[in-house]
């Protein structure tokens, strides 16, 4: 009896610590081994979704943890005031998956700790409300929730329109770049069309068996004439890249975060930290 209690206690420590290692060593959420940027007194707009559900009524989802979390943390720890956003404004939906021990990133662990930060989530701006003009950097946020509202949002086309007129470092990643659609540049030509991007793949949203959604952002990217890139693996979700095209700076997934967010701080022309 006591060998086999033994047996089990070792399976669950292996799960507890062993699986998030494991994944962490196929690459979810890599630590970031380049040079940090430090912007004090600037101030950075990170966008969410406001979409709560897989269809109507289905799987509940939202913004991926991570992909504000990480962005969050990276901005604030820079010296800058960060301000969260969504569509309808209000509690923000968070992908419940994404939290999950074995998922979970730093920055997560981070946020479930962060009383002010966790205020802001359930309380988030509306969009319609801000000046992105007055920002340094406007960050999009993914998840499943973004491929519902934010590629269709007339309201945050203009804004990211505005802000991109200004010359404002706009970025995102995962499907937080489908934001970017409906923007343009002083041409009236669409934002993306002619440059450089990346975000969730065709590839990726096929792997996972998550089809249902309206957009996909490499379909559609690519339909508005952007030139995507993207790193590839075996498990898709896994792979990574972070991609600039001089103010717009992308990650294709949620193993991108931290790297956006630190090249958007040196494109915003941050400092480098010691």
């Amino acid at each position: 009896m006591y060998v086999v209690l033994t047996i089990a206690v070792v399976l669950v420590l292996f799960l507890w610590l062993g699986l998030p290692a494991l994944l962490r060593a196929f690459g979810l959420h890599p630590a970031y081994p380049g040079q940090l940027y430090t912007l004090p007194g600037g101030r950075a707009l990170v966008i969410t979704t406001s979409h709560a559900t897989l269809g109507e009524g289905g799987k509940a989802t939202g913004v991926f943890g991570s992909e504000m979390t990480a962005p969050y943390y990276a901005f604030l720890d820079a010296g800058m005031q960060v301000d969260l956003a969504s569509i309808r404004g209000g509690e923000i939906p968070i992908e419940p998956d994404s939290f999950r021990w074995f998922l979970a990133a730093p920055s997560d662990k981070r946020y479930l700790k962060d009383e002010t930060f966790q205020a802001k989530v359930k309380a988030s701006s509306r969009i319609d409300a801000l000046d992105f003009s007055q920002y340094d950097i406007i960050f999009l946020a993914g998840g499943w929730g973004a491929a519902y509202d934010l590629g269709t949002s007339s309201v945050l086309g203009q804004k990211i329109t505005q802000a991109w007129a200004a010359g404002k470092v706009i970025g995102g990643v995962c499907h937080g770049p489908l934001g970017l659609l409906l923007a343009t540049e002083t041409n009236g030509e669409p934002l993306v069309k002619g440059k450089r991007l990346t975000a969730v793949t065709n590839r990726q949203v096929k792997q996972l068996g998550i089809t249902i959604t309206p957009q996909h952002p490499e379909r559609e990217l690519r339909a508005a004439g952007a030139l995507f890139e993207s790193a590839s693996a075996a498990l898709e979700p896994f792979a990574n890249l972070t991609v600039v095209d001089g103010r717009l700076v992308t990650g294709q997934n949620q193993n991108a975060g931290v790297e956006t967010a630190q090249k958007m701080l040196r494109a915003a022309g941050g400092k480098p930290r010691p």
